[in-house]
């Protein structure tokens, strides 16, 4: 009754003075504990409830990392969702982070738990013994026989329906029109098609199954339909959409606190349908694993199996797995269920799509900017064709005597690298940089400032294959530190697919500079990327026409 009585008594002023006195408690006590917070680093200074969000919003995620770099050093601080974070840029620093104590990527973080990530999978699992059990499976798939032979191949046939896209538009301009097929220029968004190039033989090699988004995109810039049935493309279009939405709530979920998500309306819904979205892609996958573990099961015995990502996850330590686990030196388990089937599809699907599109735009941008680079890959491409038993397209093992393309690859990306940042979660008291930190410590590992360190790589700006090409790696300061280049992570969270990854990214370079020549629609204007948690290039125009050969 007397708290009845009191919120009674109670006008408008009242409860705006409380409110006041309650806003400015929080943030006295927000700004006491960040100043005296213990090896207190500089930094740009947080703001209540959102912390240094405002900043990553105002100049995206790679140049706010880089203005850190600059302007605070190779140790700074941040925070985030009310977590303080420490930005490493420096590799003796990161080096020491690969101690067992942070093993871990991430803390606790309920916005990764309501989006069904945390504790699943590889890519944002924090549970140890989980992790394990999933990478040694995903590791089993990739082992699985023929598996780099199978994806090279099915590489080699896309591109094939990809150069007769091309052909077609070509045919279809009448400015460019000719009956030899070779005399025409077509001005294309090279970062669409690929992107579109990749979700599809990404989801061939992982589900053995293709999402039509090639076909989809042509349908979009022909006036001739592709050979596809229309139910298809639209599905698989729909669900390549589905992937780009989650990767994208990923980010949304790691940043944005709770309060902001359940009760700021415009935040709420938008984190609504980032899970929505999620549920959609995971019932999709569902169906895909019951539909292939069905196959599997009806099939009869001595039957050879296709060779792709998810069937060797059905079948591995089961009676129908031919890898003998103790012989490749993986530690034996009870055959996978159907969840984590799906969180290790999912990761793989994250980890090898857009992450391959982008680097090879990447890539190409910085060739029509470099013409004698892109000469020097090309006489290499040329020289291994000649000497490969198929002159059409390259198999794995002619794939593994472009040396200085994989140099290409490897400036590039440490130039646009992957990822910005790569975080570890500290589980005990340990000593990193000249501080002893206590548990619970957050880092982030600023890729971006550690390929570009002026103490490691000369001249950094510069795009330069020759640092990686013919270098003796027993004499070379640069590669004296291991974490100096982490184009696909370091230590035991190191991309289980890189091997992989590598092996798309030469097969496209070789098919494509193989048959094409490409110019920049416009040699001026800077490669346009979204920069977040990875780098996305969201267009490149270019030109491209048949190579005489």
């Amino acid at each position: 009754m007397t708290v009845q009585k009191i919120i009674e008594a109670l006008n408008i002023r009242d409860y705006f003075i409380i409110f006041v006195l309650i806003f400015a408690t929080y943030v006295f006590n927000f700004y006491y504990k960040y100043i005296t917070r213990p090896n207190a680093l500089p930094g740009p200074l947080p703001l209540p409830f959102i912390g240094n969000l405002h900043n990553i919003a105002f100049c995206g995620l790679k140049t706010f990392y880089d203005k850190c770099r600059l302007k605070y050093g190779d140790i700074c601080e941040i925070m985030l969702d009310g977590r303080r974070s420490i930005i490493l840029s420096r590799p003796d620093y990161i080096e020491k982070l690969m101690s067992p104590v942070c093993l871990k990527r991430l803390p606790y973080s309920q916005g990764l738990v309501e989006l069904g990530i945390y504790g699943h999978g590889i890519i944002g699992n924090d549970n140890y013994n989980s992790w394990k059990y999933n990478k040694q499976f995903f590791i089993q798939a990739l082992m699985a026989p023929r598996f780099m032979d199978t994806a090279v191949d099915s590489t080699n046939k896309l591109f094939k329906e990809l150069r007769g896209y091309w052909q077609s538009l070509a045919n279809q301009n009448t400015s460019t029109n000719n009956s030899d097929n070779v005399s025409w220029t077509l001005e294309i968004d090279f970062s669409s098609w690929f992107h579109a190039f990749t979700n599809d033989i990404v989801s061939i090699i992982i589900t053995g199954e293709r999402t039509y988004s090639l076909a989809s995109y042509y349908n979009t810039q022909s006036t001739v339909k592709s050979e596809h049935p229309d139910a298809l493309v639209e599905d698989g279009n729909k669900f390549v959409k589905s992937l780009i939405k989650y990767v994208e709530g990923f980010m949304f979920f790691m940043l944005v606190g709770p309060f902001l998500r359940h009760y700021v309306p415009i935040i709420r819904n938008k984190a609504n349908s980032y899970l929505k979205n999620r549920s959609y892609m995971c019932e999709k996958l569902d169906l895909i694993i019951k539909k292939r573990r069905k196959e599997i099961e009806e099939m009869s015995a001595g039957t050879e199996m296709r060779t792709d990502m998810l069937t060797s996850l059905i079948i591995a330590n089961t009676e129908k797995d031919n890898i003998n686990v103790k012989k490749v030196g993986i530690e034996t388990f009870e055959p996978m269920i159907d969840d984590e089937i799906r969180s290790n599809l999912i990761d793989a699907f994250i980890g090898g799509t857009d992450s391959t599109a982008n680097t090879f735009c990447c890539i190409t941008y910085y060739l029509c900017k470099h013409p004698n680079v892109k000469q020097k890959m090309i006489k290499e491409i040329d020289s291994v064709f000649s000497s490969s038993s198929n002159k059409s397209y390259l198999t794995n093992n002619d794939l593994l005597k472009l040396k200085y393309c994989e140099a290409i690859i490897k400036e590039t990306s440490r130039i646009i690298p992957i990822a910005n940042f790569v975080s570890r979660y500290m589980t005990e008291e340990y000593e990193v940089a000249g501080y002893k930190w206590t548990a619970n410590t957050l880092f982030h590992l600023n890729v971006v400032g550690l390929h570009g360190h002026p103490n490691v790589w000369p001249n950094p700006e510069v795009f330069d294959p020759d640092r990686f090409y013919n270098v003796d790696k027993d004499n070379d300061k640069r590669l004296e530190n291991k974490c100096s280049l982490i184009i696909f992570g370091v230590g035991p969270r190191i991309c289980p697919g890189r091997k992989m990854a590598m092996g798309e990214l030469l097969s496209f370079m070789a098919s494509f500079y193989r048959y094409y020549n490409v110019e920049l629609v416009n040699m001026h204007e800077p490669l346009k990327i979204a920069a977040a948690s990875t780098n996305s290039v969201k267009e490149l125009k270019v030109r491209i026409s048949p190579r005489i050969i």
